[in-house]
């Protein structure tokens, strides 16, 4: 079953919301990425507008984003994942865990190492380094060019010796 078409006008609007958004002006991207939203609603347009709070240290707002973006289209796995690495950054390490699984079984996800990484950050702050290396090898398995994985893996593993 394929996706519905976005209609140009909010695909138009979304595309520029990513490139203010990598270009480093925020408002911009906000301004973008709501404008797509009012035209119609994606879990994408959400999950972004959530990222972009993000740069900005809005991570309360971040999180709401992703978790319309959740509800928009719960198959779409970058909103749990962001989740879980958004309540990473503000410390609250175990409410993470059950976003980055649920990211990690997503139907429709192509970045899937990254809540593996992520997961391995909340193992680590929970003293599990076994664990945390067990999960760093998942997601060199899916993404074995994911450099800062493969250096985690070697801190972490020279820290058992």
């Amino acid at each position: 079953m394929s996706e519905p078409a976005w209609p140009k006008e909010a695909e138009e609007f979304f595309r520029k919301g990513y490139e203010a958004q990598m270009a480093g002006d925020l408002d911009a991207a906000i301004t973008h990425y709501k404008q797509s939203l009012e035209i119609y609603p994606t879990a994408e347009a959400h999950t972004f507008l959530g990222w972009t709070y993000s740069f900005q240290g809005r991570y309360d707002d971040a999180i709401r984003e992703c978790e319309v973006a959740t509800t928009v289209d719960p198959d779409f796995g970058n909103p749990y994942n962001d989740i879980g690495a958004y309540l990473i950054e503000i410390g609250r390490h175990d409410e993470a865990i059950p976003w980055l699984e649920k990211a990690i079984t997503a139907r429709r996800y192509e970045a899937r190492h990254y809540p593996h990484f992520n997961l391995s950050r909340v193992l680590v702050k929970q003293g599990k380094t076994h664990e945390a290396i067990r999960e760093i090898k998942k997601a060199l398995e899916i993404e074995p060019g994911y450099t800062l994985a493969r250096r985690e893996l070697h801190r972490l593993v020279g820290q058992l010796n």
